[in-house]
């Protein structure tokens, strides 16, 4: 097929029914909005699927809003799985931006996200650093790095003064889920707005099936290695799964957002693969390749072959850095969808 188009490219120009590239002007005073499709009308490479994105999240949230409207249960449900430094790159209120204007109705991330969002909310911040600077002196200054973005070390002392201080309300928690419910009402709102006070607020699902692989986890490991049976924390990891498999199953039509990939993307992916609607709507933003095979790199139509993704479905895969795409494509959309 490719061989003949070209061929007929070549032959005479006249036959081409492509859609053409145009080239991308800049106005003054333009909006994000009208900076995205102007990137549409080339249509191509990064630009074109920044623009692509942006086209399939606002169908995403008209095909949502819509259905509420009309009182229907069949309106799109739009999953978001989130790995990755976002929160030291500054992009959690874009993530809780999401939350607030309820484009998302089930979340899945990472312990490192909600570790990096309890140390904001308990009133630490993040810095701008180097990635060119001395580890080893960073760690004599008590300083972690994520690549330009640094973090105290203190902050763990002071999360654990946190799980310490509330161990009573924690450990009655059964499962992930319930176990993060409880740090969404806990955790301090003083200082700034958090992904979990809002997903408790709200009532969005919120899931983290690798909790342990986290600074969280170490302080409920710290709590526990202290010997005090009054501190036992027992939460049965494969009830979330039936949670998550419940919600999945009920669902009439998905949309999927992946910001990087890793367990929260393959969490979500594996509930579509089990639902008898596979996901509709499909956007994912990774730096990731494909061919080692792995889940953060690849392609969304990949997941057609596992019933994840369904064949008729829209998916773009953005291959950028989140921090750069991700407001650019949030930015757009809000402007679209809160007009109309």
């Amino acid at each position: 097929m490719q061989i003949e188009l070209i061929k007929m490219v070549i032959v005479k120009k006249s036959h081409i029914k492509l859609p053409k590239i145009e080239q991308i002007k800049l106005g003054n005073r333009m909006t994000v909005s009208q900076l995205v499709s102007e990137l549409g009308k080339a249509g191509v490479m990064g630009a074109g699927r920044i623009s692509k994105a942006a086209d399939i999240f606002e169908e995403m949230i008209i095909d949502k809003r819509n259905a509420q409207k009309k009182a229907e249960g069949s309106g799109c449900k739009i999953f978001l799985g989130v790995a990755g430094a976002m929160v030291p790159g500054g992009m959690k209120n874009i993530i809780i931006d999401m939350l607030k204007s309820d484009y998302v109705d089930v979340l899945v991330v990472t312990g490192a996200t909600l570790t990096h969002d309890m140390v904001e909310a308990i009133g630490f911040s993040h810095y701008q650093g180097s990635s060119c600077a001395d580890d080893k002196e960073l760690f004599k200054q008590g300083i972690d790095r994520m690549y330009d973005s640094y973090m105290p070390s203190a902050v763990y002392s002071h999360l654990e003064d946190f799980f310490r201080a509330n161990i009573e309300e924690i450990k009655k928690a059964k499962n992930i889920k319930e176990f993060l419910n409880v740090l969404g009402k806990l955790v301090p709102k003083k200082n700034c707005d958090s992904i979990l006070s809002v997903c408790y607020d709200k009532k969005i699902p919120l899931f983290c099936p690798g909790i342990a692989d986290s600074g969280i986890g170490l302080m409920v490991y710290n709590l526990l290695a202290s010997g005090k049976e009054s501190n036992k924390i027992k939460v049965d990891v494969f009830d979330d799964l039936r949670e998550m498999m419940e919600i999945a199953w009920e669902t009439k039509k998905a949309g999927v957002i992946y910001i990087g990939g890793g367990l929260p993307k393959n969490y979500i992916q594996q509930a579509m693969q089990l639902s008898p609607n596979p996901a509709v709507y499909g956007i994912q933003i990774t730096m990731d390749r494909p061919e080692h095979g792995g889940s953060s790199g690849a392609s969304l139509v990949e997941g057609i072959s596992w019933g994840k993704m369904n064949a008729e479905g829209k998916f773009v895969d953005v291959i950028c850095d989140a921090t750069i795409a991700l407001p650019l494509i949030l930015a757009a959309v809000k402007e679209r969808v809160e007009e109309n």
